[in-house]
């Protein structure tokens, strides 16, 4: 998750209406499929992975905290505070506080890792990426799209900076993302020149007018669920980028193929939207507490039940997906592999102490 446009983009397109105020363009349906089948009965929390999962021995808390503090670490020190001081600490406030769980980074890295990439040819494209993650929660956070004030139990951005600061902020992580991938990968060794370009254009990709912002777009514009393929198409675009951009970076800069970016393309894909159907299901369950409610809520477009099949259905996909790559490169998979029944399972919470957390926006760590 050769480089093109999204795998998705070429799909035919079809017309949504959320509301019956407001007629939705043609966008791309969705690209998961879910067939009918009987109910089951999904713990979504569990304390590990099934004992028969490949990923079960897998210690990927330890695997996910060793990579939390060297981002932290590289994200403290590629956000310095410059002149104007105001902006740049709102940036660093988004980036750096909080209980971040660096999930875009950490799904780049490990896919480099899994082609055989060294994770030093990843580190810069995964910083970036949650800039550019930041900047989208920034933006999502305003009052004018999803109005919330907390993030990651934090005060967002705009609340603590302003609205107008804010909006600024996340502006400038975007370029400075971009930024940051062409100045700080290293090139041409371990890292082909033709790599980055195509790296920027993911990302481009992934943020723009045809992924997420048209999943924020849908969003905003009533996606209440009317069928489970229009609320499908929000989670992909709105969630599903950002996990499938992340795996299709680490695979370019890890020297994947063709075939190799394809199907880490849809790996991600189906993770982004696994994780945030899962998320959805927590929060109904807990009677709407927890997570900020968005429209797009697959419990409330088809009940808990199919939301249960679904998630069994995308886990199955994601895994299927990870098939070949087993076959070729062994346990290099466990990560993404594990990545899976996390996103399910949430059997742990993450406790580092990066440098972020250990200091403030001021830039004083």
């Amino acid at each position: 998750m050769a480089f093109s446009a999204s795998a998705s983009a070429s799909a035919s397109s079809s017309l949504f209406f959320f509301s019956p105020k407001l007629s939705i363009p043609k966008m791309p349906p969705t690209s998961l499929v879910f067939p009918k089948s009987h109910p089951v009965s999904l713990p979504v929390r569990c304390s590990s992975p099934a004992a028969s999962s490949p990923a079960a021995a897998f210690d990927l808390r330890g695997y996910w905290t060793s990579l939390i503090s060297e981002i932290e670490t590289a994200l403290d020190v590629a956000i310095p505070v410059r002149f104007p001081q105001r902006i740049h600490q709102a940036m660093r406030h988004a980036v750096l506080s909080g209980s971040a769980k660096r999930a875009p980074p950490v799904m780049c890295v490990a896919a480099c890792e899994l082609v055989g990439g060294h994770r030093s040819a990843a580190f810069p494209a995964a910083c970036a990426l949650e800039m550019v993650h930041a900047a989208s929660l920034v933006h999502d956070d305003l009052p004018c799209m999803d109005a919330a004030d907390l993030r990651r139990g934090r005060p967002s951005t705009h609340a603590l900076f302003g609205v107008g600061m804010a909006v600024l902020a996340g502006d400038a992580l975007f370029p400075l993302a971009f930024q940051h991938i062409v100045t700080c990968t290293p090139s041409p060794d371990p890292v082909p020149p033709s790599a980055v370009p195509r790296v920027l254009t993911e990302i481009a990709r992934a943020v723009g007018s045809t992924g997420m912002a048209a999943g924020q777009f849908l969003d905003l514009s009533g996606a209440t669920a009317a069928s489970e393929e229009e609320v499908l198409v929000v989670l992909e675009k709105k969630f599903g980028e950002m996990a499938e951009c992340s795996a299709v970076c680490g695979g370019l800069l890890g020297g994947a193929s063709d075939d190799e970016v394809e199907a880490l393309r849809r790996y991600g894909r189906a993770v982004g939207v696994l994780y945030q159907l899962v998320d959805d299901v927590i929060m109904e369950s807990n009677g709407g507490a927890g997570k900020m409610r968005s429209n797009a809520s697959v419990v409330r477009a088809v009940g808990m039940d199919r939301a249960l099949e679904m998630v069994e259905v995308i886990r199955a996909k994601a895994k299927k997906e990870l098939e070949n790559f087993r076959d070729k490169y062994g346990n290099k998979v466990l990560p993404l592999y594990s990545f899976v029944d996390y996103a399910v399972e949430r059997g742990f919470e993450f406790e580092v102490e990066g440098a972020a957390n250990g200091g403030n926006v001021d830039g004083n760590s």
